[in-house]
């Protein structure tokens, strides 16, 4: 593929070793990187595919797909931003296993947040029938990420949020003793709580959640 061949090699020839290696220790040694900063990547990136646009939308999905297969992780971003873009007002139904797929592979906090809010929120909204019956999957697996982005995938509805649907998720999980789980928790609750704070001033009395859970729920309310 042209585009990838592309994008590989002008990040090879941007790299930075010494960024690299404070970057890697960042995600406690995940993931090689490159090196590249967000800013630098992103125009790198955006150059790359301006100039194979045809070949990206006509076969994003493998595209991704195999981007994100890649060791980098600069390249796994860029998986995760090409679907973002490409896929939004068309998702077809069965994209629920690729989203799956990211979601369980790579796993880390900054690709499953992304995954969570940007592509399986929005997929979510293109099939609503589909919410209930995908979250309570991804809330009862063993996978610790897949519980997450459960909490999660409602963080850009703002006035759609479903309370019910939030509320719910975060009693399944009150009790998890996974750092990222609890995180996750507080961090809902406070994105619902900029539109709805005596909600969520109240559950947060009610629900008997971790420290952490509490702490970050409650940490812009005065």
């Amino acid at each position: 593929m042209n585009f990838i061949l592309a994008l590989e090699n002008a990040f090879a020839a941007n790299k930075n070793p010494e960024n690299a290696f404070a970057m890697a220790k960042y995600m406690k040694n995940n993931f090689p990187f490159f090196g590249i900063k967000t800013e630098e990547r992103r125009r790198i990136f955006k150059e790359i595919w301006k100039e194979n646009k045809e070949e990206v939308s006509a076969d994003a999905r493998r595209i991704a797909l195999e981007l994100y297969s890649k060791q980098e992780r600069e390249l796994q971003y860029c998986a995760i931003e090409i679907l973002i873009k490409e896929l939004k007002g068309n998702y077809k139904k069965q994209d629920i296993q690729l989203i799956e797929k990211l979601m369980l592979n790579n796993s880390w906090w900054d690709s499953v947040d992304t995954i969570a809010k940007y592509i399986l929120g929005e997929y979510l909204l293109e099939f609503p029938l589909e919410t209930k019956k995908v979250i309570e999957r991804f809330s009862n697996s063993e996978n610790m990420w897949l519980n997450r982005s459960a909490i999660l995938f409602q963080l850009g509805y703002k006035q759609k949020t479903n309370s019910a649907f939030l509320f719910s998720e975060c009693l399944k999980q009150a009790d998890s003793k996974e750092f990222f789980i609890q995180k996750a928790i507080g961090w809902a609750l406070r994105e619902y709580a900029k539109s709805h704070p005596e909600a969520v001033k109240e559950f947060v009395k009610t629900s008997n959640l971790k420290p952490l859970s509490t702490k970050e729920a409650l940490k812009n309310m005065s």
